[in-house]
């Protein structure tokens, strides 16, 4: 006696609708898919979104570390070392424009004794029309005063953003001012100036820019170091009570006497380099890039440490 042919799940499937037997070929365990990784061509699809996305997400974490970095307030600690650079600065571009104009950009203090000789003779002996020009740099001056204190006061004085952005405008203040006298567009001496206004555009672009490195050294408590100022250096430094103390023990003075200078000797250096060409173009494209090293010296300085 035959036995009873054996059934298996690939020859029939019971329906319980119908109670009929219907042929069927899945097997009883339907192992699971992954549309991810199981299919070559989903995995192909899928693979340049992934890395769109890991992409995207490194993007963001870099984004996030960077506005962090430069949201950060920075040390003032050592900070007096780029402010007697920029005395150096200051120097460098007061005589160079005054080889050029008879006018100073940063020490007001002449500026405002040509205005009383002008208004007293009607013109300077050396320099035609001198009053004139020394009234647009000391309301250049004034107008840069304004502005960069309000720059720091609303975006925090001592965050590196803040410190970055107004040294960076004034290096573009400088570099546009040689790019027109390059190209001839502003003159570069008061003697060649081919109508009366040019030397004047100079004048306030270089004096709306010098103010503000006194509204830096006022933010990072520097008073010591104007950096366009000589005359309350000197007065402070042949005052101070501790004068002829020992290098380590009196700062202050230190910084003084580095700030004189640094005023000097770049004064020297500009005269003698605008003297030797003649234009004021090179002089100030080598006062920009000085400008640009303190600029990304502040991207780069230390944090100040909290607590």
């Amino acid at each position: 006696m035959e036995p009873f042919p054996r059934l298996t799940v690939d020859d029939v499937m019971l329906t319980e609708s119908c109670g009929q037997h219907e042929p069927a070929n899945k097997p009883l365990i339907e192992e699971p898919t992954d549309t991810w990784a199981d299919t070559e061509r989903g995995d192909n699809a899928i693979r340049p979104l992934r890395g769109f996305w890991m992409l995207g997400a490194q993007l963001k974490k870099h984004g996030v570390r960077v506005k962090n970095h430069f949201d950060a307030e920075v040390s003032t600690d050592h900070a007096d070392v780029l402010m007697l650079f920029c005395c150096l600065i200051s120097g460098f571009i007061d005589s160079t424009t005054y080889n050029a104009y008879g006018t100073f950009v940063s020490m007001q203090t002449g500026n405002t004794i040509f205005i009383g000789i002008g208004s007293s003779t009607g013109q300077s002996i050396l320099e035609p029309r001198g009053w004139v020009k020394s009234v647009v740099s000391i309301a250049s001056f004034i107008l840069g005063s304004f502005f960069f204190s309000r720059l720091h006061r609303l975006f925090t004085p001592l965050r590196r953003s803040t410190l970055v952005s107004s040294f960076l405008l004034q290096s573009i203040f400088v570099f546009v001012t040689a790019s027109l006298t390059r190209a001839d567009i502003l003159s570069g001496s008061a003697i060649r100036s081919k109508t009366d206004w040019e030397p004047e555009i100079s004048i306030a672009l270089l004096s709306f820019q010098s103010a503000g490195q006194l509204v830096g050294s006022r933010v990072l408590s520097l008073s010591e170091i104007p950096s366009v100022v000589v005359t309350s250096v000197l007065c402070d430094l042949a005052s101070d009570p501790q004068l002829v103390t020992g290098w380590n023990s009196n700062i202050k003075r230190n910084r003084r006497t580095l700030a004189f200078l640094g005023i000097l000797v770049g004064a020297l250096a500009g005269g003698w380099l605008s003297a030797r060409t003649g234009r004021i173009q090179g002089p100030l494209q080598v006062s920009g890039g000085l400008k640009i090293m303190v600029t990304l010296a502040w991207v780069v300085w230390p944090e100040k440490i909290k607590g």
